[in-house]
C-alpha cells in the first residue's frame, strides 16, 4: 500500500490502543497531525557559566558531581534527591523534587549536565533533566523542543514519535505552497521546515522553519475564505426578511434599558441588511459588555416577526447557556419561542426540539456544536449568528448555513480588532463596531502585582469575600505539564482552599476537561454565592455573567494576549458594586512589562488591541494567541500580520487563475482547502 502522509498514527511503531486514546485527546489522528504538533517553544540548553546567569533563569550547568545523592522522602510519592556539583571553584547543590530513579546516574567523581531552574540567593539549582555530558559538543543541539502533552504521554515519546514520523514519510510530504509562491518570499520547502520546526540547531533554522509553516498555515485559511467568498457571489441573492418595523420598534421600547447610540447604529446596519434581498455577510465587534446580545436578540426577533428561523451558535455550552436564559428573558413578553440544543440535551428533549425547528414551531435555537449534526433540520432559517466564530471552523460554519436557503450571517466576536486586521482575518466582509459602553458601567480597577505578593492579593480577595462579593482566580493550564513552568488550576485550588475554607469560604474548581453537568454544577453553585472563590481555567473567558463576582485575580498573566487579558478582565465589573482585576505576572522583558502596565492604564479594547498590534511583532516567536480571530498552530495573526495579508492577496490571485481548478502543480493546495472533487463550474 502506498504510504501517505494522511496515514492514521497508529501505523506507527509503539503506538498501542492506550497512547492513541492519549495522541486522540491532543488532536493527533494521522502522520500529518503527529508532524504539525509542532514544538510551543524552545529551551536553551547551551551550557552557561555561572557568572552570566540571573535569578530563576533556566539553564544548562556542566560539572563533576562530587557527593553521592542522597535521597529523602517526606510523604506519600514525595521526595528529593539532593547531591553537590563542582563547577569551576564553586560547589552548589542540586535538587530533583520526585524523580528517584535518577540516582542511578549520579555517579560520584563523573561529569555530568544538568538543566534545571537557577536559585541566586541559595546559590543551587533545582534540576529538570539530566542531559548528561553531550551537551554543548560539537554535534549536539543546544535547543530542546518543548511540545503540549497531556497525562498520558510524555515530552520524550512526543518527540520520538515526531522522530520516527518524519524519517519513515519525509519522502511524502507535500509541497503545498505553489513553486512561484516560494521562490517569489524565498521560503523552504515544507519538508526542511519541519525539520527545522522540531529538531533545530540554532534560532536563525527555527526562524526560517516557523516562516514557510505560518504562511502555509495563512495561504490555506485565505483560501478557504477566497473559497466562501465566490460561493457567496455564487449564491448571489438572499432571502429579505420582512419584518413589522412597528412590532420591531415595540420590543426595542420594551427593553428594561435603552440602547447606546453605537447600537442603535449597528441594529440599523444589520436590520438594514435583513430587509435586502442581497446575502447578510456581516461582523460584528464589540467590546466586553458593550451588548453584543441585546443586538443578536434584536435581529432575532426581527427574524422571527417575519415568519423564519434564526440561530445562534456559541463554542462553549456554558456560553449557550448564558445566551439561552437572557434570550428567554428579553422574549418572555414575546410570541417568540426560543429552545437550546447542546450535546448535553437529553434524548426526548432534544427529539421534541428537532420536531419543533422541522415543522417551524420554534422560531430561534440556541446552540454549540451540536446545531450542525445532520439530523439538525428547520422549517425556514433566516439568519445564522455565530458567536466567538474564530472558535468554529469554516466547514462547521458553513454546513450551518446551508441548513437554510441562503440565510444571512452575522459573525460577533467580543474582541474590538483593527479594522484593517479585521479585514484581512474574516474576509472582506461588512464590519460594524459597537464602540460605546452602556452609561452607569463603573471602570474596572486593575493593578499588576508579582507572584511573590500573592499573599497580599490573598488578603485583598477576602477583604471583599467579607463584604458579600464573590471572585475568580484563573490560571492558564488545568493540571502538571512537565513542559510548561506555570502555576496551574489544580495547585492553585488545592492552596486556596487551605487558605480559605477555615475561614468559611467555599473554594469551587473549573475546566474545560470537566464534564458539562459538572461544568454546570459548578456554576451554578458560583451564581448562586454557593461558591465564593472559583479557580478557573479561560473556560470562563466568554459569556459568563456572574454580577456579584467584583474581583479577577489572572496568575501568569503574561502568558496571555493583551485582547485575551481584556475579556478575562471583563467578566466581573458587571454588577453596580466597584470590581477589580489582580495580574499576577513575572515579565521576562521589556515589552512583557509594557504589555502589564498598558493593561493597568486603560480598560478600552481598541486601545488595548491597536497596542497588541504595535508590542507584538515577528521576532516573538511563540506570542500569546490573540483571542476573538482565527486561531493557528504556529501563526499570529497580530505578529505575522504582514504574512496573513500577503497570504490574501495571493490567494485572491490564486483563485481566479483560470487554470487553478486544473493545473497539478496547485494539486496538494486544493486537497488541502477541500477543492480536490470541484471544479471552476461550480462557482459559476
Amino acid at each position: 500500500m502506498e504510504k501517505s502522509i494522511y496515514d492514521p498514527v497508529e501505523l506507527l511503531p509503539q503506538v498501542g490502543p492506550k497512547r492513541l486514546e492519549a495522541l486522540h485527546q491532543l488532536g493527533i489522528y494521522t502522520i500529518l497531525d503527529v508532524l504539525s504538533h509542532y514544538p510551543f517553544r524552545y529551551e536553551d540548553i547551551q551550557v552557561k557559566d555561572l557568572a552570566e546567569i540571573e535569578d530563576q533563569e533556566k539553564v544548562t550547568l556542566k560539572g563533576n558531581v562530587v557527593s553521592e545523592a542522597v535521597l529523602t522522602r517526606f510523604g506519600p510519592k514525595k521526595n528529593r534527591l539532593v547531591f553537590r556539583l563542582a563547577i569551576d571553584h564553586a560547589v552548589i547543590a542540586v535538587s530533583f523534587f520526585n524523580q528517584p530513579y535518577l540516582k542511578s546516574k549520579i555517579i560520584a567523581g563523573e561529569e555530568l549536565a544538568v538543566f534545571g531552574k537557577w536559585d541566586g540567593k541559595r546559590k543551587s539549582l533545582t534540576g529538570m533533566k539530566i542531559l548528561g555530558v553531550a551537551a554543548n559538543d560539537e554535534e549536539s543541539s543546544n535547543y530542546e523542543s518543548i511540545y503540549s502533552t497531556n497525562k498520558g504521554i510524555k515530552q520524550k515519546t512526543i518527540f520520538q514519535l515526531v522522530e520516527n514520523a518524519y524519517e519513515r514519510y519525509q519522502d511524502v510530504i507535500p509541497e503545498i505552497i505553489p513553486t512561484y509562491l516560494r521562490e517569489k518570499y524565498r521560503l523552504i520547502r515544507h519538508c526542511e521546515a519541519i525539520y527545522g520546526m522540531h529538531f533545530p540547531t540554532e534560532e536563525e533554522q527555527t526562524k526560517q522553519a516557523r516562516r514557510e509553516v505560518v504562511f502555509e498555515e495563512f495561504l490555506v485559511f485565505q483560501m478557504k475564505m477566497q473559497v466562501l467568498r465566490k460561493q457567496e457571489k455564487a449564491v448571489g441573492r438572499g432571502t429579505a426578511i420582512l419584518y413589522d418595523v412597528a412590532a420591531l420598534r415595540q420590543f426595542i421600547t420594551s427593553l428594561p434599558f435603552e440602547l447606546t447610540k453605537a447600537q442603535k447604529r449597528v441594529v440599523n446596519e444589520i436590520c438594514g441588511d435583513l430587509r435586502q434581498s442581497l446575502h447578510m455577510h456581516r461582523l460584528l465587534q464589540g467590546d466586553v459588555g458593550s451588548g453584543k446580545t441585546i443586538v443578536a436578540a434584536i435581529a432575532l426577533f426581527a427574524t422571527a416577526d417575519a415568519g423564519f428561523q434564526g440561530a445562534l451558535m456559541v463554542p462553549t455550552e456554558i456560553l449557550a447557556e448564558q445566551h439561552m436564559e437572557s434570550l428567554s428573558q428579553l422574549f418572555e413578553a414575546t410570541n417568540v419561542k426560543v429552545a437550546l440544543l447542546t450535546g448535553s440535551t437529553k434524548t426526548k428533549e432534544r427529539r421534541e426540539i428537532l420536531a419543533g425547528l422541522a415543522t417551524g414551531e420554534l422560531d430561534v435555537i440556541v446552540g454549540t456544536h451540536a446545531l450542525i449534526q445532520e439530523d439538525v433540520q428547520f422549517a425556514r432559517l433566516g439568519l445564522v449568528i455565530t458567536d466567538e466564530q474564530h472558535r468554529f471552523g469554516v466547514n462547521q460554519r458553513r454546513i450551518l448555513r446551508e441548513k437554510g436557503e441562503h440565510p444571512d450571517v452575522l459573525f460577533m466576536t467580543a474582541t474590538p480588532i483593527p479594522r484593517t486586521l479585521a479585514i484581512t482575518a474574516y474576509g472582506e466582509m461588512d464590519v460594524s463596531v459597537i464602540d460605546e459602553l452602556p452609561a452607569g458601567r463603573i471602570p474596572i480597577e486593575t493593578t499588576w502585582t508579582r507572584p511573590k505578593n500573592f499573599e497580599l492579593t490573598l488578603e485583598f480577595i477576602e477583604r471583599q469575600l467579607r463584604k458579600g462579593s464573590q471572585a475568580y482566580v484563573i490560571c492558564p493550564l488545568i493540571e502538571e505539564s512537565e513542559s510548561l513552568d506555570v502555576k496551574n488550576a489544580t495547585d492553585i485550588y488545592e492552596k486556596l482552599c487551605y487558605y480559605y475554607e477555615p475561614k468559611q469560604f467555599n473554594v469551587g474548581l473549573l475546566h474545560g476537561k470537566m464534564k458539562p453537568a459538572e461544568k454546570e454544577a459548578i456554576m451554578d453553585a458560583f451564581k448562586n454565592n454557593k461558591i465564593q472563590v472559583l479557580v478557573s481555567t479561560t473556560v470562563i473567558e466568554v459569556g459568563v455573567n456572574v454580577p456579584n463576582a467584583t474581583t479577577m485575580v489572572i496568575y501568569d498573566a503574561d502568558r496571555f494576549g493583551l485582547s485575551q487579558l481584556h475579556q478575562l478582565r471583563g467578566r466581573v465589573g458587571r454588577g453596580t458594586k466597584e470590581s477589580y482585576c489582580i495580574l499576577v505576572a513575572n515579565p521576562k522583558n521589556e515589552t512583557g512589562i509594557e504589555r502589564m502596565k498598558i493593561m493597568t492604564e486603560t480598560t478600552d479594547g481598541f486601545v488595548l488591541s491597536e497596542k497588541d498590534l504595535e508590542l507584538r511583532g515577528p521576532g516573538d516567536l511563540f506570542g500569546n494567541k490573540q483571542s476573538g480571530v482565527p486561531e493557528f498552530k504556529v501563526g499570529d495573526i497580530v505578529g505575522d500580520f504582514g504574512a496573513l495579508e500577503a497570504a490574501r492577496q495571493e490567494a485572491a490571485a490564486l483563485i481566479n487563475q483560470e487554470n487553478f481548478f486544473d493545473n497539478p502543480d496547485y494539486a496538494p493546495l486544493r486537497r488541502e482547502v477541500g477543492l480536490e472533487n470541484i471544479s471552476a463550474l461550480d462557482f459559476d
